[in-house]
């Protein structure tokens, strides 16, 4: 129970700090997240004493996030740029593990054996591809640097790691021998590419003939896809493979394969990117929130004298590994394809880019406790010196690139988006006025369109005030002339005026006309009661008196909406073009209700829906054709209603 409360409390520090993220996005979302967690270990309730198991914390967490991150790659850039990524995720990383050991053996041999030096060394050396995205998503990352970033982090997660299970190794074992440490680097390294490869190749067969023979089976093929990186990760440990490289060769070859799947099946691949977008995003939070957890317990167990020396020693190694990477770069190691004036600052760019995070924290809690029998007694250093390298390269990084790069700029607003999605709804809604229909099945459809926009724009009360009541003038004034002329009775016209009066009172402002509407609405509810509790005797009076009183009024109604709708049409600008969206939304509820027993033509108000998206989509073509939008927007306009599309067609299976 105490586990899973555990998991429950980073849950919501998660949460907490995503909502934070959103009101104020100053920060990078990681530092968010990693204060989350320090909050949540300095409650004083069990939850900071959680601990999760490193080998759990690699399959259940890290292994999915580095699927996603496969899948997400682009087979084609990745081989066209295969060198660059082997020489940042391999020779780079055995460069610099070497470098940062023997560097920090000779300054610190006391603390720091060689065995143990490495294993730091190996620890720090991975970098992080989701906290360089959370860090560069409001500004223009040179396309060059961002891809070569992307597809180190791929792969080099994957060096560290063996080159941790190395030096671990050599710690127990207390020799290393070269031929073998190369002969198990090329077998863990090699041999778990080519196994996820294998089982994304057979996990792709299975899902395409799944959806081949079957239709729309997704509760069976994205449980399929979210198990694939835990199940190719066990096995890989199994056998003695990079479970890491595993899991990244099988999101590959499903992102090589994935045109095979794309057109299968519209609503399983939707609903399989929104699925891994919120794992990806939790896993990636619940990685920051426990590094938080851990940190005061790790703190607490430290000198502040001691302390401050491991905070110079973090500074140390994140400036060392910052100039090997730049360096590497300066001296064509890695080729960035850079112009002559652009290459210092690209270089840079890659230098700042190398920011840990996941990989790093999952082998420092990796350490064992013991060496053949004897406690380690670096690991609380080597975790902290961890952790604060973790910080110090997202904290600099945060300050570093709005600074040097220009921000990210859109083509539009999101004001502007939202403006022009009430814009396509309102065109759809006066389109379909002349499609051939039902008042019925008309009422029905362009009630759930107002809706598309509802969230999206604030209402003006007093324009909307405004034409609610200028549109209840429209009627009985109609109401009026039709009595004059003999078309209705008194008793009728009596009663007419008295529910639009009733209505208009509803729907004022002030606490009186609130009250009214609350009275009126409880009497309502009284009358609706009575009548659902009518006796035999009962019954025939309504059938002789109180029906023909109804169906009256309704068509009553019939007479006077046109009226209403035409002066809504005539009034309607781009100004209030929503507040008298909602007035007719008003009208059409009143219709349905006067309807609510007629039975409506559900196959007919289909097409009324595929109708009002193809007047929506052909909107957006036209002003995009006009320049009126612009491609990106119009794409994000598309993107939104083919959404709102597909939801619809769900809703009606």
């Amino acid at each position: 129970m105490s586990t899973i409360f555990g998991i429950l409390m980073l849950l919501i520090a998660v949460v907490a700090a995503n909502v934070l993220h959103l009101l104020w996005p100053r920060l990078p979302l990681a530092i968010y997240q990693i204060l989350a967690g320090i909050v949540l270990a300095l409650i004083p309730v069990q939850s900071h004493t959680f601990e999760l198991d490193p080998k759990t914390f690699l399959l259940l967490i890290i292994a999915p996030l580095l699927f996603n991150d496969g899948q997400g790659t682009s087979p084609r850039e990745l081989s066209r740029n295969l060198k660059q990524t082997l020489s940042m995720a391999v020779t780079l990383v055995v460069f610099s593990v070497l470098v940062v050991g023997t560097g920090l053996h000779l300054a610190m041999a006391e603390t720091f054996s060689l065995p143990l030096a490495f294993m730091l060394g190996a620890i720090i050396t991975p970098t992080d591809a989701v906290a360089v995205k959370s860090l560069s998503a409001t500004v223009a990352m040179p396309r060059n640097v961002n891809r070569t970033l992307e597809h180190e982090a791929l792969f080099n997660d994957a060096s560290g790691l063996v080159l941790f299970g190395l030096a671990t190794s050599t710690l127990s074992s207390g020799h290393f021998s070269l031929g073998q440490g190369i002969f198990t680097f090329l077998y863990v390294f090699l041999g778990g590419i080519i196994f996820g490869a294998l089982i994304g190749f057979l996990a792709i067969q299975l899902r395409t003939t799944l959806m081949r023979t079957h239709v729309d089976i997704g509760r069976i093929v994205i449980p399929i896809n979210l198990m694939t990186p835990i199940v190719t990760y066990w096995f890989a440990e199994e056998l003695h493979l990079s479970g890491i490289l595993a899991v990244v060769a099988a999101g590959i070859v499903h992102a090589l394969l994935y045109t095979r799947l794309r057109l299968t099946s519209a609503k399983v691949q939707i609903a399989s990117t929104t699925i891994w977008s919120m794992v990806a995003d939790i896993l990636n939070g619940l990685v920051f929130v426990f590094l938080g957890v851990t940190l005061p317990s790790v703190l607490g167990n430290t000198s502040l004298a001691r302390l401050a020396k491991i905070f110079v020693v973090a500074i140390a190694l994140y400036l060392v590994m910052g100039a090997l990477r730049y360096f590497w770069s300066q001296l064509k190691f890695v080729d960035l394809h850079s112009k002559k004036k652009q290459r210092q600052k690209d270089s840079f760019l890659l230098s700042l880019g190398g920011i840990h995070g996941t990989i790093t924290l999952a082998m420092a809690f990796s350490i064992p406790h013991t060496i053949n029998g004897q406690p380690l007694a670096a690991r609380n250093t080597i975790i902290l010196i961890a952790a604060l390298v973790i910080i110090i390269s997202i904290t600099v990084g945060a300050l570093a690139f709005p600074r040097i790069l220009p921000a990210k700029k859109k083509s539009y607003r999101q004001s502007e988006f939202h403006y022009q999605l009430n814009k396509t709804v309102h065109y759809a809604i006066d389109q379909l006025a002349n499609e051939p229909g039902g008042a019925a099945e008309k009422a029905v459809v362009l009630n759930v369109l107002s809706s598309q926009s509802t969230l999206t724009f604030k209402t003006n009360q007093a324009r909307f005030q405004r034409i609610y009541d200028r549109a209840h003038e429209v009627e009985l004034a109609a109401i009026t002339k039709l009595s004059e002329e003999g078309k209705v009775t008194d008793q009728i016209a009596r009663l007419y005026v008295g529910l639009i009066s009733r209505e208009l009172a509803s729907h004022g402002d002030g606490l009186i006309n609130f009250c009214r509407g609350i009275y009126y609405r409880i009497k309502w509810h009284r009358v609706r009661h009575r009548v659902s509790h009518i006796t035999p005797a009962q019954t025939a009076y309504f059938k002789r008196e109180v029906a023909p009183i109804q169906q009256q009024v309704a068509r009553v109604f019939d007479l006077i909406y046109p009226q209403v709708i035409a002066y809504l049409n005539d009034i309607q600008t781009p100004a209030n073009t929503h507040e008298v969206t909602m007035v007719r939304r008003s009208y059409f509820n009143r219709q349905r209700f006067f309807r609510q027993h007629e039975h409506l033509d559900g196959e007919q108000i289909d097409i009324l829906f595929v109708a009002a998206f193809q007047f929506e989509h052909s909107y957006i073509q036209q002003a995009a054709a006009k320049g009126t939008i612009s491609v990106e927007l119009a794409n994000a306009l598309n993107e939104h209603i083919s959404t709102d599309q597909l939801v619809y067609i769900q809703s009606t299976n």
